[in-house]
């Protein structure tokens, strides 16, 4: 989970959109944060109140008096946070914010924070274009503070232009983005495949394999942790994609090829973790190929050899890292393919290895590279995939 271990204390106030803070709460939550919720008095005619406490786990704030007339403290929620986001944030609360007008809770804590602030826009089209809405933008951005769109399209007048909230899961990635700016690994483009690839035979069948690609996905959502920008090039599995991660779908050995080629030359290194098929068909029917009373005898080709291409083309500021299921003379087999290959380390796991291979959760490794063979004890991938991510992070800052 991105943002484990945050405090972010989300802003809501009067706007039309404020039915969407709904999902961005849960999305945050989602991600491990902990949310507290401040809503300014118009913003409860949006939203209830206990729809944001359902879903933040926590008391939402919008009075500075409660119920039972206790005082709700402005200046501990702001120390609390550690972001303050506003989402979306209205034309009002963006003039109250830029000139210092406290009128509501919200306000207060604005105006209390030692916190970064991030504000998400939402209002009609000739509202956030209006000189003073813009100027009070200027303002608050000489502050230091994240504005985060507003994005183009149909709005709530009918209007159609600037003015409305950019969507909630791409608020968590800038807000990801921002809180882990220092990430060791922020701005560096790793390619990660992952899954089977199919050949086809004829448009129903196709040779293939039992991966899952449980392993590079573990990996792919590491490396995101970590501040990378993940391309997974993916064959067809069954498993969701963790967020942040941009996706190409493959099917074939060729399909893969291509994608991973397209995209290694700006790229920082690559991982793969994928099971790719070494034959395929010479030729692929049609048409579905019919049983018949003989024999079947099915020729196959070999395929181009991903982690032998990229390896001859990979620079000296570039890295690349394999893996290699084995069922026998495990070591040197795994030794040779980092030879031939060109690889800078290569992962081995082994078919005899209980509680290892295709479709467990757990796995058990082992780190080869040409100064080092380190064995790892069994594993949850997840756990494994930090170990990996580890290792890369040395290989890019070597």
């Amino acid at each position: 989970m991105r943002l484990s271990g945050k405090n972010i204390l989300l802003g809501i106030t009067g706007s039309i959109s404020a039915y969407k803070s709904a999902d961005l709460c849960r999305l945050l939550v989602k991600e491990g944060a902990t949310v507290r919720v401040v809503m300014t008095p118009s913003a409860t005619e949006f939203i209830s109140p206990l729809t944001l406490s359902t879903l933040s786990k926590n008391t939402v704030f919008h009075t500075m008096v409660s119920e039972d007339e206790t005082w709700n403290n402005h200046v501990e929620l702001g120390l609390w946070a550690d972001l303050l986001l506003i989402a979306p944030a209205s034309a009002n609360t963006i003039a109250h914010f830029a000139t210092g007008i406290c009128e509501s809770l919200l306000d207060a804590v604005y105006l209390s924070a030692r916190c970064p602030v991030m504000m998400a826009p939402a209002m009609d089209h000739d509202m956030y274009l209006h000189a003073s809405t813009q100027e009070n933008l200027t303002v608050l951005k000489t502050r230091g503070h994240q504005i985060v769109g507003p994005a183009q399209g149909e709005l709530a007048s009918g209007l159609i232009g600037e003015g409305r909230l950019v969507e909630p899961a791409d608020i968590v990635t800038e807000v990801v983005n921002f809180l882990y700016a220092d990430l060791p690994l922020r701005g560096k483009k790793i390619i990660v495949t992952a899954g089977p690839t199919r050949e086809a035979i004829d448009p129903v069948r196709y040779i293939s394999n039992h991966s899952t690609g449980k392993m590079g996905i573990a990996i792919a959502k590491e490396l995101v942790a970590n501040g990378a920008d993940v391309i997974l090039v993916l064959g067809p599995v069954a498993i969701d994609i963790p967020r942040g991660v941009s996706v190409i779908p493959v099917s074939s050995a060729s399909d893969m090829y291509k994608a991973v080629m397209d995209n290694f030359e700006d790229a920082t290194g690559a991982v793969l973790t994928a099971a790719v098929a070494d034959y395929t068909p010479e030729v692929t029917s049609s048409t579905k190929i019919k049983k018949s009373d003989n024999d079947m005898n099915l020729a196959l080709v070999k395929t181009k050899d991903i982690a032998a291409s990229v390896g001859q083309i990979k620079k000296a500021d570039q890295f690349l890292v394999g893996f290699a299921l084995e069922t026998n003379d495990e070591i040197n087999n795994a030794k040779n393919k980092l030879k031939s290959k060109n690889l800078d380390l290569i992962i081995l796991n082994s078919l005899n290895d209980e509680g290892a291979g295709f479709g467990a959760d757990t796995n058990k490794i082992t780190f080869i590279s040409n100064t080092e063979t380190t064995e790892l004890p069994l594993k949850l991938k997840s756990d494994l995939a930090k170990d990996i991510v580890n290792k890369i992070k040395e290989l890019v800052h070597a």
